[in-house]
């Protein structure tokens, strides 16, 4: 089993920084790539930002320049630097992996999912 838990959420003024963290653990044999989804209340889980294995990186263009993703391969652990908060962040946001694990002698890619935390931007 593969298990990613979510920290680092909470409430936030306009204007500050919240940083986000994913940790991934259970049976990985390799990890194509991590990434934060978000979803507000009424709306679709959007994409945030990513990061592959390689280190290429995706951002939404809402959060651009405010927002920075990094992982750390070694631990199996993925980041969200949020800074320049809008109230129009507000959202739950999700960790997800495309983990690689191995069957026999054949990797096979899954996705998972985080339980979410929350991030609320208000005054």
């Amino acid at each position: 089993q593969v298990q990613l838990v979510e920290s680092g959420g909470g409430l936030v003024q306009p204007g500050g920084s919240l940083r986000l963290s994913c940790a991934a653990s259970g049976s990985i044999f390799s990890i194509h790539a991590m990434g934060w989804y978000r979803q507000a209340p009424g709306k679709q889980r959007e994409l945030v930002a990513l990061v592959t294995s390689g280190g290429v990186t995706n951002y939404a263009d809402s959060v651009k320049g405010r927002f920075t993703i990094s992982r750390d391969g070694a631990k199996n652990m993925a980041y969200l630097q949020m800074n320049s908060l809008k109230p129009a962040d507000t959202a739950v946001y999700y960790c997800h992996a495309r983990i690689g694990r191995l069957n026999l002698d054949v990797v096979e890619e899954y996705d998972y999912w985080g339980q979410g935390t929350q991030v609320t931007v208000s005054s």
